[in-house]
């Protein structure tokens, strides 16, 4: 081993003793720093616990060595905890930058401990271990941001699972007869959804008519309209007849381009019109119209 190296490990031996020698002072000035006081408001003993976990995770990691390293496993203990402190700032306005230079002001208590280490600051041992804790916190700043980075991932995902699901509203027009109004693009994770609303109104409500309504739907893709098809047998095989209504003419000339055979599937121009069919097997008739049949159109 070359005489740098092993300073470097002597410096992070010596960071490593001094995280775990320091831990309560560490995270009692930690606990009053912007990015753990605003996020745990009920109890400050709360954000010195937090604290505490984040000196250990940072003295296992420069026990290993691994200053630079992100996947340090010494990181995994505190990823969720950090990931949640980081979304916490960021629902109440911290900007990505703002969370990044409050993970990076937690390095200015802890350095100050460790110089007060060292009868002489400047001296090269106290100088190397300085700029070794510096190098720690700086991966740390590193997890905080890629793990809050995720985590924003995540919450927008979940977000877009819901905006779907709050956009393909299953609505309950008569006893037995459920409907999906669709409006605006339709996707193969939208038609899915679809899908799996639908199934499960028809389950809830024992449905024996699902309408799929998609007059508001601009286009379909050949991906898409295998999806309605899919749909439709699968409500058939939940018992209910499945009914497709408000097929725009570019829609069905794109169908009919595509060879997609809705033969077997019962179409009618709009909402009303399906929803009568649908009453109209019911023994419901509605004055003015037609009583259903059996036949397809």
């Amino acid at each position: 081993m070359s005489e740098h190296d092993a300073a470097h490990e002597a410096a992070a031996q010596r960071v490593t003793d001094f995280l775990r020698r320091r831990r309560e002072q560490i995270a009692q000035r930690w606990a009053d720093a912007p990015l753990f006081r605003t996020v745990f408001t009920v109890s400050r003993d709360e954000a010195v616990e937090a604290c505490k976990a984040v000196v250990d995770a940072l003295a296992e990691v420069a026990a290993e060595g691994r200053l630079e390293d992100i996947s340090a496993p010494g990181f995994g203990t505190v990823r969720d905890q950090l990931g949640r402190t980081a979304a916490s700032r960021a629902r109440n306005g911290s900007s990505p930058a703002q969370i990044s230079d409050e993970v990076a002001a937690l390095r200015v208590p802890v350095t100050e401990l460790l110089r007060a280490e060292f009868a002489d600051p400047s001296a090269p041992q106290a100088h190397e271990a300085v700029l070794t804790l510096a190098v720690l916190m700086g991966t740390l700043r590193l997890v905080v941001m890629e793990t809050a980075l995720d985590a924003g991932e995540e919450l927008i995902e979940r977000q877009r699972l819901q905006l779907m699901e709050v956009a393909t509203p299953v609505i309950q027009l008569w006893d037995g007869i459920v409907a999906v109004p669709l409006i605006g693009t339709l996707d193969s994770a939208r038609s899915q959804v679809v899908m799996e609303s639908l199934l499960e109104a028809i389950v809830d409500q024992r449905a024996e008519y699902a309408i799929l309504d998609i007059t508001g739907v601009p286009t379909v893709d050949s991906l898409v309209a295998q999806h309605l098809m899919k749909t439709v047998a699968a409500a058939r095989l939940m018992g209910a007849e499945c009914i497709v209504s408000g097929i725009r003419p570019a829609i069905a000339q794109t169908i009919v381009h595509l060879g997609i055979d809705l033969g077997s599937v019962v179409t009618r121009a709009g909402l009303a019109d399906a929803l009568a069919y649908a009453l109209g097997r019911q023994g419901i008739v509605i004055p003015g119209r037609p009583a259903a049949g059996a036949s397809r159109s």
